[in-house]
């Protein structure tokens, strides 16, 4: 009896120890689903990882993908590209194991992974890496045969085509989205896909793509209210035509013909009320997008007249300046305004231009910038810096300008006895920072709107024309980088230049 009792006792608790472990990577799922959800990406990510480890270690890779492609994207969200390679890598040995033991492929679970390879590899601006995900992703869509991962491959064809200058084939993707949704009635998908490329275009500034897909879009949207309308028509067309069958088929009283006549009536009069209402809003409509279409076309139009003025100003300004004399600070600072205007054109009609790179010593050129900043600093100033010896891919000329303007700028605002600090941080693999901090009276906090606007104040040329930061913004981004004021730091003023080569 003993015996028995021992064998039942074991066979309980065999069976019930793997059932604790998926109750506990699936409470690590839903904790982490609901830190996502509140925005705590450090706690959802932990979480995501718990889960992944308890499900890959019961080989559930049916649950252990999607969270590991979870734990991925959170990484790589915060630069740790490492950390999410290595985590991809584990989740595809979890997966191999279990299509060894089950003797068949599963593209549902491979599909995700190389997705979330190939959004690596896009921030990272790896063209040729980015294309290998994605004929890996065309190869799981095609064996697995599923409508929705048939879409979802040509949305992340079509955002990289026409990231990397291919609009002919972005187009062809687009258009082969489009025809799904449609096939599936599902208009509102398709407008939303319209929109999302006209935002890719917008936030990559690709004036072209931003052309080509709003003028699309307009015409679609066009057409797809009139499909739409007579759709809304046909619907309430089959409901008058319904109600009339009703009336043959119901009985013949007197009381029961009076009733449907009236209903008969009211739906008409439903049905004329709906396709005026319907009408209006198609005519709203398509008066709205003629209205912002044209608003686009005039705001690109005075852009490039001010492109052009800012452009010539500065050598229509030059001859006559030059004829006045030049030890006035008024003359001076005239001078200094044109030049910075022009600095500011170039680097504006440059902007879609990177600007090369090479190998440069972090050290030694934090060294030589604060050298030629020691002489405009007050008495007892300490200027020092923080950097390793380390080399980074950077534009050494361009950069050199704007770490020598927010030291000048540090320098003239820090009074004697203060302190002026160079910092050099890496972030990640891609992500570098160049930090100059000073213990001045920092940046007033109605200033801070405008710091980066060029021309948002009228002022007095010979105190600055507050060109400089503007044109250092501009710089930055021409390094695939940002100048930023760090708002939290209370004691002086702190400046970060961002860079990700």
């Amino acid at each position: 009896m003993k015996s028995y009792l021992a064998i039942v006792a074991m066979t309980i608790i065999c069976g019930w120890l793997p059932l604790a472990a998926q109750s506990r990577g699936d409470n690590l799922q839903r904790e982490a689903d609901a830190a996502l959800e509140q925005k705590e990406y450090v706690k959802a990510r932990y979480h995501y990882l718990k889960a992944y480890e308890a499900f890959a270690k019961e080989q559930n890779a049916d649950k252990a993908v999607p969270a590991a492609v979870n734990v991925s994207a959170l990484y790589h969200r915060e630069n740790y590209y490492k950390e999410a390679f290595e985590t991809l890598m584990g989740a595809e040995a979890v997966l191999s194991a279990a299509e060894t033991e089950q003797g068949k492929q599963r593209p549902g679970l491979h599909y995700p992974i190389a997705r979330e390879r190939h959004r690596m590899y896009m921030k990272l601006k790896n063209v040729e890496k980015a294309r290998e995900q994605l004929a890996r992703m065309r190869q799981w869509a095609q064996d697995e045969k599923k409508p929705e991962t048939d879409k979802d491959l040509l949305t992340t064809e079509a955002n990289f085509y026409y990231t990397f200058g291919q609009p002919d084939k972005g187009d062809q993707a687009i258009n082969q989205l489009i025809a799904l949704y449609l096939n599936d009635n599902n208009y509102d998908k398709a407008d939303e896909c319209y929109k999302t490329i006209i935002q890719t275009a917008t936030r990559t500034n690709n004036a072209r793509m931003l052309a080509r897909s709003y003028e699309k879009y307009l015409a679609w949207s066009d057409s797809i209210g009139k499909v739409r309308a007579a759709a809304e028509y046909a619907r309430l067309n089959a409901d008058y035509e319904a109600a009339k069958q009703t009336i043959e088929e119901r009985d013949s009283s007197l009381t029961a013909k009076t009733a449907i006549i009236v209903g008969l009536i009211a739906l008409a009069a439903l049905l004329a009320v709906a396709l005026v209402m319907l009408g209006i809003s198609l005519v709203r409509y398509i008066a709205t997008t003629k209205r912002q279409k044209k608003a686009i076309n005039t705001a690109k139009a005075n852009n490039e007249m001010k492109s052009r003025f800012i452009a010539n100003i500065s050598s229509q300004m030059a001859p006559t300046l030059d004829t006045l004399p030049q030890n006035l600070p008024a003359v001076k600072a005239l001078k200094g305004f044109a030049e910075h205007i022009q600095t500011l054109s170039d680097q504006e009609n440059a902007i879609d231009q990177p600007l090369p790179t090479e190998e440069v010593n972090v050290a030694d050129f934090c060294q030589e910038a604060v050298a030629r900043v020691e002489p405009l600093l007050r008495p007892e100033v300490t200027l020092s810096v923080n950097a390793p010896k380390m080399s980074a891919r950077i534009n050494a000329e361009a950069l050199a300008g704007i770490i020598d303007h927010l030291l000048s700028n540090a320098a003239e605002y820090t009074p004697a006895g203060g302190k002026i600090t160079l910092e050099f941080k890496k972030r990640g693999p891609h992500n570098i920072q160049f930090i100059v901090t000073d213990s001045g009276p920092g940046i007033a906090p109605e200033a801070r709107a405008d710091l980066f606007k060029p021309f948002a104040q009228v002022r007095d040329l010979t105190g600055g024309d507050g060109l400089g930061l503007p044109i250092c913004a501009v710089t930055a981004a021409r390094m695939n980088g940002t100048v930023r004021l760090d708002e939290e730091y209370v004691h002086g003023a702190r400046f970060i230049v961002e860079l990700h080569p």
